[in-house]
Parts: C-alpha cells; sequence; structure tokens
C-alpha cells in the first residue's frame, strides 16, 4: 500500500502497512518535523503556528485527505487542552502568587541566611528547585537572576559557580517533575501513572541536579570567569510590600500540590482496592486539578492575604497571570494536535513494528528521539510533546513504573544541549551577560549534562523496577 487509507487518518483500527507504507510514512514524518523546524528556525514563526501548519503538511504528504487530517489535528488539541490546560493555568496562579506575595524571596532570604562559603551552591540548587515546582522555567530565571547577581556580588563568588547550580535546578524541574507543561503532556500522552512519575521524577531529579549544579559549576567557573552584570540586576517583588509570609507558610504552600499527588501514588500501592474508600478519596484529592487547585486556594490566604493583598488586589495578581499562559497553552494544544496526527496516521505503529527488530530499548528510542526533536526545533516542550506522540505504543505493553519512566525519558532527551534556537539559551546569555560561545561552555553544557545523566538514571531504573 503506497498511500495512507482513510481509515487510518479516522482514528479507526489502521490496516497493516507494508513496507511501501513504511516508506510513506516515515518520509511523511521527516517532511512533517523539517517543515515545523523550518518555519521556527527560519522563518522565526510562532510554535503554535509552525506545529499546525506542520501537522497539516504531514498529513498531505502521507497521502491522507485534509479534511482528515485537521480532524486529527483539532481533536489531538482540543483533548490536550483539556488534558493539562486547566493545570497549566493553576500552575500559573500559584507562582504569580508566589512571586507577587513576596514567597519566594522570603524562601530566598531564609535559605540565604543559614548558608554560607562552601555551602551557597548547594543553597541555590534547594532554592530553585523549590521554587521551581510550581513555576515555568522562564518565570524562575526572571525570580531567581536578582538573587544570584546579588550573591555573587556580595560574597565575591564566581557568577557561575552560583548561577549554574540555580540553572540545573529550574531546568530539572522544568523536564522531569510535574505539574509542568512538559512532563503533564507526555503523562497524558502514554497514560502514565500521574503520582508514580512524580515520585520516580523527583528521585531521578536529585542525583541529577547535583551533578549539573553544584559539581558541574566547579567547572564552569573555571571555564567562564565573569563578573556579575551591575546593569541586570532588577528590582525584587517584596521591595515594595510592607510585609511578606513566612518561610514555613510559603513552603508549605508549594508543597501542598506535590503531597497530595504523592499521597494518591502511595495509597493506591498500600491499599490497591478501588472500592476502598481511603483509595476513593485519595484518587480525589490527589488528582492534579484539585492539588494544584487547593495549593491555590490555601495560597490566596498564606500568601496573598499575608502580603497584604486585598481582594482587588488579589483578582487582578489572578487574571495577570493568565495572560503570559496564553502562548503556551496554545503550543501545548497545538502540539497535541501534531502528536494525534502522528498517531492516527499509524506512524506509531509503524514504529512499534521496526522497533521489534532493533536491539535498542524503548526508554532510549524515547530519549533519542526526543533529543533529535530538540535539537532541530529548540523548544523542549515541542520535544516532549511529538517524542510522546510518536512512542506512545510502545507504552501499551508496559507495567506502571516502566510507562513512567518512558515519560522521564522523553523529558531528558527533551532537554540535551540548548543552543541559538532556544530562547531559553538568549536569555541566559543576557541575563548573565555571556558571549555566545561562553553561553555554550556553560549553559548548553550543563542541559546535555541533565540530559544524559537523567537519561543513564532512567535506563537504570528500567533494569531494577
Amino acid at each position: 500500500m503506497t498511500r495512507l487509507s482513510v481509515e487510518m487518518l479516522a482514528a479507526d483500527a489502521p490496516e497493516p502497512i507494508t513496507s511501501a507504507g513504511h516508506a510513506q510514512l516515515g518520509i511523511a514524518v521527516l517532511a512533517g518535523i523539517a517543515v515545523i523546524v523550518l518555519l521556527i528556525t527560519k522563518f522565526k514563526l510562532h510554535a503554535f503556528l509552525a506545529l499546525t501548519i506542520g501537522s497539516l503538511a504531514l498529513g498531505a504528504f502521507a497521502g491522507a485527505p485534509l479534511d482528515k487530517a485537521i480532524t486529527s489535528f483539532t481533536n489531538g488539541l482540543g483533548s490536550t487542552v483539556a488534558g493539562v490546560g486547566v493545570l497549566i493555568a493553576l500552575g500559573a496562579i500559584l507562582g504569580k502568587l508566589l512571586a507577587d506575595s513576596g514567597g519566594a524571596d522570603q524562601i530566598v532570604d531564609t535559605i540565604l541566611a543559614k548558608a554560607s562559603g562552601r555551602a551557597m551552591p548547594w543553597a541555590m540548587v534547594l532554592i530553585a528547585s523549590v521554587i521551581g515546582l510550581p513555576l515555568f522555567f522562564e518565570v524562575g530565571i526572571v525570580l531567581l537572576i536578582p538573587v544570584v547577581l546579588m550573591v555573587a556580588r556580595r560574597g565575591n563568588y564566581s557568577l557561575m559557580r552560583i548561577g549554574i547550580p540555580a540553572l540545573a535546578g529550574l531546568s530539572v524541574m522544568h523536564g522531569l517533575v510535574p505539574p509542568h507543561p512538559g512532563p503533564l503532556v507526555a503523562i497524558d500522552a502514554v497514560h502514565a501513572n500521574l503520582g508514580v512519575t512524580l515520585a520516580l521524577g523527583v528521585l531521578v531529579a536529585i542525583p541529577t541536579v547535583i551533578i549539573a549544579g553544584p559539581v558541574f559549576s566547579r567547572f564552569a567557573a573555571r571555564w567562564v570567569d565573569v563578573p556579575p552584570p551591575e546593569k541586570m540586576i532588577p528590582q525584587r517583588a517584596s521591595d515594595d510590600l510592607e510585609r511578606r509570609p513566612g518561610f514555613g507558610a510559603t513552603l508549605a504552600t508549594v508543597l501542598l500540590p506535590v503531597v497530595l499527588m504523592l499521597s494518591k501514588a502511595l495509597v493506591d500501592i498500600v491499599v490497591d482496592d478501588p472500592e476502598a474508600t481511603v483509595q476513593r478519596v485519595f484518587d480525589v484529592i490527589g488528582s492534579p486539578l484539585i492539588a494544584l487547585l487547593a495549593a491555590v486556594l490555601v495560597g490566596m490566604f498564606t500568601l496573598g492575604r499575608a502580603a497584604g493583598f486585598t481582594r482587588d488586589r488579589l483578582s487582578t495578581t489572578v487574571e495577570k497571570s493568565l495572560v503570559p499562559i496564553a502562548g503556551i497553552l496554545l503550543i501545548v494544544g497545538a502540539g497535541g494536535g501534531f502528536k494525534q496526527t502522528l498517531i492516527d496516521s499509524g506512524v506509531g505503529e509503524m514504529i512499534l513494528e521496526i522497533s521489534k527488530d532493533w536491539s535498542i530499548p524503548a526508554l532510549l528510542l524515547a530519549w533519542l528521539i526526543a533529543v533529535a526533536i530538540r535539537l532541530a526545533t529548540g523548544s523542549a516542550t515541542v520535544a516532549t510533546i511529538s517524542a510522546a506522540g510518536l512512542v506512545a505504543p510502545l507504552a501499551a505493553d508496559m507495567s506502571t513504573a516502566h510507562t513512567a519512566l518512558l515519560v522521564l525519558a522523553i523529558g531528558a532527551g527533551s532537554l540535551f544541549f540548548s543552543h541559538v534556537n532556544d530562547a531559553g539559551f538568549w536569555l541566559v546569555k543576557e541575563y548573565f551577560g555571556l558571549s555566545v560561545g561562553q553561553t555554550i561552555k556553560t549553559w548548553s553544557v550543563m542541559e546535555t549534562i541533565i540530559s544524559v545523566v537523567a537519561g543513564g538514571l532512567v535506563l537504570l531504573l528500567s533494569l531494577i523496577l
């Protein structure tokens, strides 16, 4: 068969694909991804538009009727936004409350007050990891940059010795730990258990962030020795506040959704009876929606009201938190549409059939696919979504633990070697006052270390679990 049948793109059971069909589908995938890469890198088109056009191009190259390709794309977009859109919005609200109330500054100042000398890089990792849980990567950078620059200047530390651990903490959280958009979408795509993925994600994240943060920062500081750029030190959110939340209340609010989701995973393992009242209760309170909603409602009191916010100020904070995520939601949604087009066109089944003859483990294959898309597009989120769509069929016969590890393998691959086509690359370069070469020696190498170490730990865990 040399043409993609209508039934395949209609999401019915696909017909067997011959070698000629494999070839055509393979070319269609490469062409679709090439269109996305070209539009993002060459024509600087927004990722949402690039993914939309790339999805339609994939269907066209595969020989599918355009109306079927459109249906696949819109169905995938809708289901993805329905699955993770509310979670992204709740995470954005919690992050904005944390930032505007001075809660983030409170965590930073409390930890730094107890750290000095050699402990400072470790303190920066701890700060970035805690703050990075509810925050998007870019927001975390903006929050932590003033701290990094001030600590480096006042303590006469190398900028890289302090900055790399902070960046590592944020990046690892972004790539491996829900409720960040990438891991959430991958969990939804491969039908992984969120609590198990969260638990294993934290397990992988701890040694990864230690190696890529405090350990690597020693070498980065030797390779690139630059002073903190004075002009890049912005005003902190809490400088304009009369009071701010306490450390304990702030930390408890940030960790609340994590505790609730992990509790659900633990109860599922211990009780293992879907009809038991305890398990049904924790299934509700430990669901991502309820866990994040609870954290937001609690945060309005422990963060907002504690900082003296009026009802109007709280309402304004929530409103402002939702504006910047419009682009993220559209990119994630379009990525879901691209993923569904891949699935409906039979690409997943094709990879499943071909990979049976390979000796390469499924987790390594997922990591490599995510690496390739990350290098091409520069976007960790696009790499995660696309790779999840391609390897989703591989999860069909996997255990709960291995399905979670598949998500982490994709997340690890999506962080590989950030370079000039990644917005994060330029963000770090400008804030730290580095040249392109210096950014590659520090930031790009750090991202690669995170990807390789996390990927290796995922493969190691797959042999144990």
